[in-house]
């Protein structure tokens, strides 16, 4: 079958299996990989016998040496930060690296309820035989507990108080109660879970003290340089191109530098020569938005176009990107383009296709 999205651990099987190999360090229980093999994993490099390891996470090392650390003790993992800061992607390739399994996931709503995280019922079967364990269904995180493995909880922000409040008995006595069948699910070794959360968006709820306390908070910062931001976006949509199999030249270093230093311009409020301030418009501007233009423009370049890059396959990706706010954020965009981009002599393609699409 030819999934759209393969899950980490089978996408990067051979990868996982050539550190396994090499890994000489102790693996805590029910772990696949050592913490040390986790992190190389993680950041990529060359390992001894000459394999070459992506990286699946450009930045901090010492970021990375931290979530990898505190999946070692009995505290939760929470990567925090920005929309777009690869909190999503770190999450699920720990959990492949870790487990051998990042299936195990809970995606946060606004209605998602206590059944979604504890566990829940077959009504037909509680109907016809009353609360049994064959009439329970059972949730990841319940799987995760009874199997030692990595659970995984997107946007804990956007789930309601009392609900996130039934993680607290989960993540600190490391048990699940079942009143209804005067039981309980306690954790095998490995077990942990792995949460993201984010502030800028509407509609996130606060964390309580309580399980702000069960977690271990590592923020994961936009890209501090051009030159990083650069290499992630080139990166992933690398990754991606293969995965669609979009019929394009790879993008130029040109149009992606340039599609960058948009992002970060509009994301600081200045100019990257700090000359000159900028309204700063309501989208997050996040270079995961930054990796979707440069797809989007991809696609039509293929498609529609002579399967390069170009201005015109880019202005249409730029202009959704900025213009979240069909008032406010057109009105930035438009300054933005004639005091900034207009100027700049090399530019001028990029300023009468984003132009054309904006008026």
């Amino acid at each position: 079958m030819n999934v759209l999205r393969q899950h980490a651990e089978q996408q990067f099987a051979l990868e996982l299996e050539e550190i396994g190999k090499q890994d000489t360090h102790k693996r805590p229980t029910n772990w696949k990989l050592s913490p040390q093999a986790v992190v190389q994993y993680l950041m990529g490099g060359k390992l001894k016998n000459g394999f070459e390891v992506s990286p699946k996470y450009i930045g901090s090392r010492r970021l990375m040496e931290i979530a990898v650390a505190t999946l070692t003790t009995d505290r939760a993992l929470l990567l925090y930060g920005l929309p777009g800061t690869a909190k999503s992607w770190v999450a699920e390739h720990l959990a492949a690296a870790v487990s051998g399994n990042s299936t195990l996931l809970i995606q946060g709503t606004a209605g998602t309820s206590e059944e979604a995280i504890r566990y829940g019922w077959n009504y037909a079967r509680l109907l016809a035989e009353g609360p049994t364990e064959n009439a329970l269904v059972t949730t990841p995180m319940m799987y995760a507990m009874r199997t030692g493995q990595i659970a995984r909880i997107e946007e804990l922000t956007r789930i309601t108080a009392d609900v996130q409040d039934t993680l607290i008995t989960i993540l600190s006595e490391k048990t699940l109660p079942i009143p209804e069948l005067n039981t309980e699910v306690q954790a095998v070794s490995g077990f942990n879970v792995i949460a993201t959360a984010n502030n800028r968006d509407k509609g996130v709820n606060e964390l309580s003290g309580a399980l702000k306390r069960r977690f271990n908070t590592v923020i994961l910062p936009v890209p501090e340089s051009m030159e990083e931001e650069i290499s992630i976006v080139q990166h992933r949509v690398s990754s991606l191109q293969k995965a669609l199999e979009l019929p394009a030249e790879a993008p130029s270093l040109k149009e992606i530098q340039r599609i960058v230093t948009i992002f970060r311009e509009l994301r600081a409020g200045v100019t990257a020569d700090g000359k000159t301030k900028i309204k700063v418009p309501t989208s997050t501007m996040s270079t995961a938005e930054a990796i979707s233009v440069v797809n989007n423009g991809l696609a039509l370049a293929a498609h529609f176009g002579d399967g390069r890059l170009n201005a015109q396959d880019v202005a249409a990706g730029l202009v959704g990107a900025v213009v979240k706010d069909p008032v406010q954020d057109k009105v930035i965009w438009n300054e933005y383009l004639e005091t900034v981009v207009k100027p700049r002599a090399e530019w001028k393609d990029v300023y009468r296709a984003c132009k054309e699409i904006t008026l």
